[in-house]
């Protein structure tokens, strides 16, 4: 990158960290209890929520890796777009309003809202910080390589910036910073997506066909053509990546806290259409975006950038708008970054004030304050620790940190939550052993994968979905039937709320589970 690129793209970074500091800034006066912490008081509309839900959840691998992959593979890179497209009509039609309507401020008052159970609460945030953890990491390895390739400065300088920063946005503004940095990034990288897609199609008289022939003129059919993975370990892989994918959504802890910062139900589901939407044209355009870094930069200057691609879109914004929108994009990407980052540390912090101080070790007794600093000093500790892991983790595969965090959310997470809403026989012990299984299972299959060993692998796959989800699911089932008493007898003693309440109010909002739920000890009244 030339001098006049690097000027311009640290006046852009620096415009990008002035507006998000503002918004912090702005926010920490709101952000003044637990409630507005973790869910931003459940006062976001729809269109803020799909908007912050968009941010949270178009990361840096969706705009700079599907990108990449497909300038570098072809149409076989448009395949990520899909997993991840229709896994919001998964949650949409199962999770995004039961979630609202049972949880409160994290992941494990929905499943606690039928089981009183301390290792049912302590198991869900075991999960939360374990998929936050490695989907934090891995953003923050890729942030820290990608902004010293742009700006020149070194890794361990750019992880810990991205790390102070994100720091600071959660410990002062809480979720309502959180949300309003989402919603920025989000209005900012449809804007410079938009922006690639016009400039490349504008070299094609707007003709999304004229593209796909240039490329196929220069490359091959193959280019441009889907075809078939070859051979049993090739396409299960891409069966198992994509089962990850489609149900991973669904149990990943920072997505899942988005529907608990709205006032109800029906306000969730809108706000998941939206996003939908919203994601949906963004994945429409990424094959233009990634055909047009192939046309216009060369597979082969992409790959010298940055062997996995990750630079296609800056390398495509070089050439076609030079430094200026070099600058603006690079600044996008860095965006990206901070605000995915900052949701996660909102869900892994939550996870240990909320469920492990107040609800396991202070009995659910912890006043709103307490809970608000401990909150704070949890984001402040999940922040530190996270950067010391990824300052450790520089030489580390960050691909496979990903795929764990969906693999481990669609093993350990979706399972109990399928079936705490829809199988009256569940119990709490069922739901432990669903969780532990998937959690041990997704983790432990990554770890004896290529992923890991390389060559040495005992596990040929690279994602462990194909089988860990239905660990999951066996878990949850053998652990019913083989453990602990029965769910009527459950039910019976006060250890479980009984399943016509948890169903009713699922699927309506209302009923009286709050009753239900203030005879049971150690355990907090649920929100209505």
């Amino acid at each position: 990158m030339n001098g006049g690129a690097d000027i311009t793209a640290v006046i852009f970074f620096v415009v990008v960290v002035a507006i998000t500091l503002g918004i912090t800034v702005w926010a920490a006066k709101k952000n003044v209890g637990a409630g507005s912490h973790y869910v931003a008081g459940g006062q976001i509309t729809g269109w803020q929520n799909g908007l912050a839900i968009s941010g949270d959840y178009l990361s840096a691998a969706s705009f700079l890796g599907i990108a990449g992959a497909i300038a570098l593979t072809g149409f076989e890179g448009f395949y990520l777009s899909l997993g991840f497209l229709v896994a919001f009509l998964v949650v949409l039609l199962l999770v995004a309003e039961p979630l609202r309507n049972l949880g409160k401020y994290t992941v494990a008052d929905m499943l606690t809202s039928r089981f009183n159970a301390r290792g049912v609460r302590s198991a869900a945030a075991l999960n939360t910080v374990s998929i936050s953890t490695f989907y934090m990491v891995a953003q923050l390895v890729g942030a820290g390589a990608l902004v010293q390739l742009l700006l020149g400065i070194p890794y361990w300088l750019s992880v810990i910036v991205i790390g102070i920063l994100m720091t600071f946005y959660v410990t002062a503004g809480g979720m309502i910073a959180t949300t309003w940095i989402q919603i920025t990034k989000a209005v900012l990288l449809i804007m410079g997506a938009l922006v690639l897609t016009f400039l490349v199609l504008a070299q094609f008289s707007f003709n999304p066909l004229a593209v796909l022939n240039e490329v196929r003129a220069d490359l091959g059919p193959e280019a441009v053509i889907p075809e078939a993975p070859a051979g049993i370990i090739p396409g299960l892989d891409v069966l198992s990546l994509n089962i990850a994918l489609v149900l991973g959504t669904a149990g990943l802890p920072h997505i899942l806290i988005r529907f608990l910062t709205v006032p109800d139900a029906k306000t969730a589901r809108r706000s998941i259409v939206i996003a939908t939407w919203i994601i949906g044209g963004f994945y429409i355009i990424t094959p233009i975006i990634g055909y047009g870094a192939t046309i216009f930069v060369g597979q082969e200057a992409i790959e010298s950038a940055n062997p996995a691609g990750n630079l296609a879109a800056p390398q495509l914004a070089s050439a076609l708008g030079g430094p200026l929108l070099l600058g603006f994009i690079s600044a996008v990407a860095f965006a990206t970054i901070l605000a995915v980052v900052a949701g996660l540390v909102i869900a892994a912090s939550g996870a240990f004030a909320h469920d492990l101080y107040n609800n396991v070790l202070r009995n659910g007794e912890a006043t709103e304050q307490e809970q608000f600093r401990a909150a704070r000093i949890a984001s402040f500790a999940i922040s530190i620790g996270s950067i010391l892991i990824a300052l450790a983790a520089s030489g580390l595969n960050v691909a496979f940190l990903v795929a764990l965090a969906f693999a481990v959310a669609a093993s350990a997470n979706v399972p109990v939550i399928l079936l705490l809403i829809f199988w009256k026989g569940f119990n709490m012990s069922g739901a432990v052993t669903g969780m532990l299984t998937g959690l041990i299972a997704a983790v432990g299959l990554v770890l004896i994968s290529p992923n890991v060993l390389g060559d040495a692998a005992i596990f040929p796959l690279e994602s462990p979905a194909i089988i860990s989800v239905p660990a999951g699911f066996i878990g949850c089932i053998l652990g019913t039937k083989l453990g602990g008493r029965a769910a009527e007898e459950e039910r019976r003693q006060g250890l479980q709320v009984p399943y016509e309440e948890v169903y009713v109010r699922a699927n309506t909002g209302f009923s009286n589970l709050d009753e239900d739920l203030g005879e049971v000890k150690s355990e907090e009244p649920q929100r209505t």
